[in-house]
């Protein structure tokens, strides 16, 4: 069983010095025929346990505002979740919400670290080229969330997450004070939920402004919805890297 690394991860946009990275880890519901369909029905595969409805349509977007590029995956975040560490059970989970993933229960160490192999470490080796040869000044990851999750419906519309490094969060967070939108800070879900890897990998490790947006997918249904979402979510960011520039300028001036 292979997979050719264009498969599983795809590099958009001008290689070129830019100021915002984008990364869209679970962008796809492609199940490629060398791992079948996981036992799992044509409805689960096209719900959002299997992907981001609606994510990598707004990541386009932005990067186009942006001038810049983005790395999305390429398969179902149910054969490898690009967003969490080869050591997390939830990289490859046996059950995500209510559904049960028959084809991940019982696989031996050697099948999960053939889905590293295969999945993670090409997406990782991708990101980590692009940011080595554009040197963005901020790496924005973008995802999308259901409206109703284990029966309950979620208020938050637009969730701006972030692990130590708040710089981008907390611009973006001022910016969004007035929208007509419910916007809250690591909401959805947070770091304890362990959904801040890339953030990590990419941004803690390279010492690089990085935030993870969480827009609801009900929000992203249709092109009108999501250049709206672009439309808000660029205005915010661009509040927070004029922000941040100033305060880089005002550290080299002390």
């Amino acid at each position: 069983m292979t997979l050719e690394d264009d498969e599983v991860v795809h590099v958009e946009g001008a290689v070129a010095p830019c100021d915002v990275l984008f990364v869209c880890e679970h962008a796809s519901n492609y199940f490629p025929e060398s791992f079948g369909d996981l036992g799992l029905s044509d409805e689960v595969r096209e719900s959002h346990v299997a992907w981001d409805p609606g994510a990598l349509a707004l990541t386009r977007l932005l990067a186009e505002r942006f001038d810049s590029s983005l790395v999305a995956g390429g398969v179902s975040r149910l054969l490898y979740d690009c967003n969490r560490p080869p050591v997390a059970e939830s990289a490859i989970p046996q059950r995500s919400e209510i559904f049960d993933i028959p084809g991940n229960v019982g696989l031996s160490d050697a099948a999960r670290e053939a889905r590293v192999e295969q999945i993670y470490l090409p997406f990782r080796g991708a990101v980590e080229q692009v940011i080595a040869m554009l040197e963005p000044k901020a790496i924005v990851t973008v995802h999308s969330f259901t409206p109703i999750y284990h029966g309950a419906k979620r208020d938050v519309e637009i969730g701006i997450l972030h692990d130590r490094d708040t710089r981008l969060a907390d611009g973006m967070l001022e910016a969004l004070a007035g929208a007509p939108h419910d916007v809250q800070r690591n909401a959805p879900y947070g770091p304890e939920d362990g959904v801040t890897h890339s953030l990590k990998l990419y941004g803690l490790a390279t010492q690089t402004a990085n935030v993870m947006l969480e827009v609801r997918n009900d929000l992203l249904r249709t092109e009108t919805q999501i250049a709206h979402m672009a439309d808000v979510i660029e205005g915010a960011l661009q509040a927070a890297l004029a922000g941040l520039a100033k305060d880089t300028k005002t550290e080299e001036g002390r």
